[in-house]
Parts: structure tokens; C-alpha cells; sequence
């Protein structure tokens, strides 16, 4: 589901069983004949008091909020996508309505783009492995009884889920894979696309003798919105929705982060996962994150987030954070038109303010605005005001809110961005 029909990834409770002016042109920054090679070294500082038991002060702990954007542990109720990680796409009919496409056809909305897009934000640290199961499985009910819809009543959606499990079961080995793709005959009557997301679960089921927690329950059209598989997909490594939920359902869904990163949209134009969720899923290392001290100032390096891996990557900063106290951190990173943001709108530094303790869905990473008075790319990013935000060369940009100021010095002729980062003044 997009904007303006987001997904929502539901936690279901112990009680339960399962559950616009023209398009704007690219910014091209000159590069700076100066190399930058001398300002990788990374600044360790002394942050404020926190639970972190982190290598790195700036790095904030993981709280009790929902989908915590702490990064000081892991929490093992989700698996980590570190390594190769196995799913299997179960495709459902019902007796209502006969599928109109082969389940091999309809696996072709979503691989092999979502694993590649996975290959290309880890670099190559995270494969997905996905069996697609050959033959449709019968639900028992048909599609309408099963009252599919976003906000979907718990009774019908556990019934779902247990009814999925059963007809799967003698044909698949749930213990093999670590995530369950469930996805619904999109030309089902009663199948909603609105209703696509994670269902998670207190108590698991069980099957082969292995529990399952959580299920993506797909109940989208063909072709399917884009991006979304990933979207949902980052919700089962713990990745919080960063889109804002309207409370009369009116009004824009991106107001938090725009088009940047695909939790926030999967429309979005930018949707490489943020520095800082690279951080959190280990694809990023601590020898590639820039603490700042604002006490002492001096130039940092910044290599572009969607660049590939080089060697020596590992110790090159892609991503520079000030800790701004005991939950919170301002974080910057660079963003280039290449590999999954090769649709950007605006290349450049972009800078966002992460906060540990704010739960998924209510605003954990904002993006603060270069531009505040300007917009870009209508017609194309899902919230214009903010596809401008990223800070070009000779640009700055001033937070009141935490007393930094972000400067683009120059970009050296490697793509590597020399960003200064000091104290604002009132």
C-alpha cells in the first residue's frame, strides 16, 4: 500500500491468536580539486548519559517504543537481515473467484526486483532467498467472508491466518524460512489492496514444529504498488513506518520524510533505506559512522549512501551523527542518483533528526528541510516540499531546535562530500 494508502503493519494483542511547476533538474555540484582523503577519521565524543552499551557515544539505545530506532543491541524477536535469509510466497485462492494468472506470474511483480534491492542497500551483506510455492493453495472460505480490509477485525483476520497456515501445511516446511509471504488472488472480490501489511503475533502458531510470529499478508492489485514487498519486508526486520498517518485519513501521508526511504513511501523517489536504518540492520559498521563533536570543530567526509562498496569502504563515513541527548541525534548523510535512489529528485547532504523513544508510525526520523521556502519535482515525489531537502555545495542549514549548524563546504572529484559541522548561533 502507498500514499494515499499507506501500509500499516498491525500488532495484534496477547488475547488474540494470529493473528508540479516543471520537472526540476538534478542538482550537479561541482567537484572540489582538494581531496578529501584526509577527513575520514572518525571523532569519538562524549555524549550524553544513556543505556547505550555501544561502541559509539552517538549511537542511541534501543527503548520499549515500537520498532525502537535505537541501535545500541538487537532485539531477537526479529530476525537480522546479515546474511542469507529464506522466505517462501504461499499464493491463496478462494472458492469465489479463479485466479486469472499462474502463481508464477504473479511472483514476477515481486522478484527478483525485491531481492536485488536488498542486494543493493545492504551492498551485498543481506540476500533474500524466496521459494515460490508452484500451485495455488484453497482457502476454505470464500474471499468475502474473510471481511479483508485495513483496519481488518481481529476475529476474521486470526481466521485468516489459521485457515492460510492449515491449507499451506502439506505442502510447505515452515521450519526452512524465516519470513512467510501470504499473498491473496488479487482478483478475489473480497480481497482489499488497502490491507496489505505485517501482522504480528504475541502468541505464535505453529507448524512443523516451528512458531510463527509474523506473516506479510499481500492482498495487492498486479502489478503491485512499487516498492511495497520491500517496504514490508523491512517492517519484519524491525523498521518502523516513517509516514504520517492522518487521524481523519485526510491530508498528506509524507509530511515526516517525503520521498526519502521506502518506509516512509514505497512511491517514494529516494527510497534507499536511511544511513541510520543501515546502521541499526548491520550493513553499515560502526567504522563507517562519524561522531561529531561539536566542541570541536572540523571538516568530515561523507561518501554518497547508494554508492556501491569498495575496498576500504569499510572505514570510509557514510554517515555523520550528533548526538543531541539521551534519545535523540541529528544524522546526515549523502544522497546521489545511483543504484536504488537512481530516481532522486535533489543530490546532496540531507539531514534528519532520529528520536528513539518515538514509536513506529508517529514520527521516529524527520527530515529537516534545505529549502524550506521551495519545492521540487511535482508530479513526481510524493511530497514536494521535502524533495529539495538535501544541502548542495557552498549550502547550509541552521536547527534551532538542537543549536547545529550543517555546512557543504565542496565534493571531491571521487563523489566524497566535505560537510562542516558546527554550533549555530542564535
Amino acid at each position: 500500500m502507498g500514499v494515499p494508502n499507506p501500509s500499516l503493519e498491525v500488532h495484534v494483542p496477547r488475547a488474540q491468536t494470529p493473528r508540479g511547476v516543471d520537472r526540476r533538474r538534478l542538482r550537479r555540484v561541482a567537484a572540489v580539486a582538494t581531496s578529501l582523503s584526509a577527513l575520514i577519521a572518525t571523532s569519538i565524543v562524549t555524549g550524553p548519559a544513556t543505556a547505550s552499551e555501544a561502541a559509539l557515544s552517538c549511537a542511541l539505545g534501543r527503548t520499549d517504543a515500537h520498532h525502537s530506532e535505537g541501535v545500541d543491541s538487537w532485539d531477537d524477536a526479529y530476525p537480522r537481515p546479515d546474511r542469507t535469509r529464506r522466505a517462501v510466497m504461499v499464493f491463496l485462492s478462494f472458492p469465489d473467484a479463479r485466479p486469472a494468472t499462474t502463481t508464477q506470474q504473479l511472483a514476477g511483480d515481486y522478484f527478483p526486483a525485491t531481492a536485488r534491492f536488498f542486494d543493493r542497500a545492504s551492498y551485498g551483506r543481506f540476500h533474500l532467498r524466496t521459494r515460490i510455492q508452484p500451485r495455488w493453495v484453497r482457502m476454505p472460505h470464500p474471499s468475502t467472508w474473510y471481511a479483508i480490509q485495513r483496519d481488518w477485525d481481529s476475529g476474521r483476520r486470526s481466521a485468516y491466518l489459521r485457515d492460510a497456515v492449515a491449507a499451506a501445511d502439506p505442502s510447505v516446511d515452515f521450519r526452512r524460512y524465516d519470513l512467510v509471504y501470504l499473498v491473496a488472488d488479487p482478483g478475489a472480490p473480497g480481497v482489499d489492496s488497502d490491507a496489505t501489511k505485517v501482522v504480528n503475533l504475541d502468541q505464535p502458531m505453529h507448524a512443523d514444529g516451528a512458531e510463527l510470529r509474523r506473516f506479510v499478508t499481500v492482498f495487492e492489485h498486479s502489478p503491485p504498488d512499487r516498492n511495497v514487498l520491500a517496504h514490508e519486508t523491512g517492517h519484519v526486520f524491525d523498521l518502523p513506518d516513517l509516514y504520517h498517518r492522518p487521524r481523519n485519513g485526510r491530508g498528506d501521508w509524507d509530511t515526516y520524510v517525503g520521498d526519502w526511504d521506502l518506509m516512509g513511501s514505497q512511491f517514494g523517489l529516494a527510497p534507499e533505506p536511511f544511513g541510520w536504518h543501515k546502521w541499526r540492520l548491520g550493513w553499515i559498521t560502526d567504522g563507517q559512522i562519524d561522531c561529531v563533536s561539536l566542541d570541536r570543530p572540523r571538516m568530515h567526509s561523507l561518501r554518497t549512501l547508494s554508492a556501491p562498496d569498495d575496498p576500504g569502504d569499510h572505514r570510509r563515513p557514510r554517515l555523520l551523527v550528533v548526538r543531541t541527548g539521551p534519545d535523540s541525534a541529528l544524522a546526515m548523510e549523502a544522497r546521489g542518483a545511483e543504484g536504488n535512489d537512481h530516481a532522486v529528485c535533489t543530490e546532496g547532504v540531507l539531514v534528519y533528526r532520529v528520536r528513539s523513544t518515538t514509536a513506529s508510525g508517529d514520527g521516529p526520523v524527520r527530515v529537516l528541510d534545505g529549502h524550506p521556502g521551495t519545492a521540487a519535482c511535482w508530479g513526481r515525489s510524493v511530497y514536494p516540499p521535502l524533495a529539495d531537502a538535501p544541502l548542495g555545495v557552498g549550502e547550509s542549514l541552521n536547527d534551532p531546535e538542537d543549536g547545529v549548524r550543517v555546512q557543504v563546504e565542496g565534493r571531491a572529484t571521487d563523489g566524497e562530500w566535505a560537510v562542516k559541522i558546527t554550533r549555530s548561533t542564535p
